[in-house]
């Protein structure tokens, strides 16, 4: 009986961290943990990235110990909390467990960011969508227009919906709330350390592999779900697992193709191209057909879209650990 009561409320963690999430959002704070990751990443390069610059073998072994030094100290105070939330009992246990992977996830976010530019360019307002796209996204953004504003958001929904959403499920999965907050520190060492630049070729270069390797297995589970979402939502999801496995290759990153690629297919819409960072272009491979020209209603297709593929997938993560835990 208290192995059957452990399942249900273990299996019940997810949902009530959706809840949570589609209740409050994301809190913009400096207390947010996924602040203070930045905060620990940064004290630890400045701890130990080397001034001035030694050889390419000691960047990257430095870059190694720093990422190792983060995911140890992040698992070990989420494996702390989790410890303590045991001994106040199982609903203490859920409510712990709901709340660190509801700091995890992001779709009320990411619903957020899209919907504020979605109405922005739906008002006309070309120059606030320009200006408020350049919050998601590295790219320049200040000539765009309404078809290139779509496509960006477009792509930082569709890609952000495995980093910000089923990539940390899939982690809590496998090793519960330490999991999905390692994978967080994981995916945040990659935004700060994981460019292709002077300072990080090398000291970061550590941090983008293991980025790649912890979504690999979401991002096709994403490609899945946006495929089960467009037939739910009643888009073309042959279409859409036709470009998602013919294009997602393409992408520069092992793994954003084949969020991009499907949700490119479902809307049959075409994704990629030119973008320009400091006023230098940088081509990225097509996804997509142009078979129909981006607008800003297509931004809140996407967001239908990822709420789809999260909606599913929780469910999908409860069913497996009721029945399998």
């Amino acid at each position: 009986m208290d192995g059957l009561l452990y399942s249900s409320f273990y299996a019940l963690i997810p949902i009530a961290a959706l809840v949570i999430d589609t209740i409050y959002g994301d809190p913009r704070s400096d207390w947010h943990p996924v602040v203070l990751i930045g905060k620990l990443i940064s004290f630890y390069e400045n701890k130990l990235y080397p001034e001035p610059k030694t050889s390419n073998g000691n960047m990257f072994l430095r870059g190694m110990v720093t990422v190792l030094l983060v995911l140890l100290t992040v698992g070990l105070i989420t494996g702390l909390l989790v410890w303590l939330s045991v001994k106040g009992g199982i609903l203490f246990y859920a409510a712990m467990g709901a709340v660190i992977l509801y700091f995890t996830i992001t779709p009320r976010a990411l619903c957020r960011d899209g919907m504020e530019i979605y109405h922005l360019l739906k008002a006309g307002d070309i120059v606030a969508a320009r200006k408020r796209l350049s919050w998601i996204v590295g790219r320049d953004t200040e000539n765009l227009d309404e078809s290139d504003i779509a496509r960006g958001t477009v792509e930082t929904i569709a890609e952000n919906t495995t980093d910000g959403i089923i990539s940390p499920l899939f982690w809590f999965l496998l090793f519960g709330p330490v999991g999905a907050m390692v994978y967080r520190a994981g995916n945040t060492m990659d935004s700060m350390l994981g460019y292709k630049n002077d300072r990080y070729l090398y000291f970061g270069r550590f941090a983008a592999r293991l980025d790649d390797v912890l979504n690999y297995i979401p991002a096709r589970i994403t490609f899945l779900l946006f495929v089960a979402s467009a037939a739910i939502l009643k888009l073309d999801w042959k279409n859409a697992k036709k470009i998602g496995l013919r294009d997602a290759p393409k992408h520069p990153s092992p793994n954003g193709g084949y969020a991009e690629a499907t949700v490119a297919g479902a809307m049959h819409v075409r994704l990629g191209g030119y973008n320009y960072y400091e006023g230098k272009p940088e081509f990225r491979e097509y996804m997509g057909d142009p078979d129909t020209p981006l607008k800003a209603d297509h931004i809140k297709q996407a967001i239908y879209m990822m709420y789809g593929a999260t909606i599913l997938f929780v469910v999908l993560e409860s069913v497996l650990i009721f029945f399998l835990w």
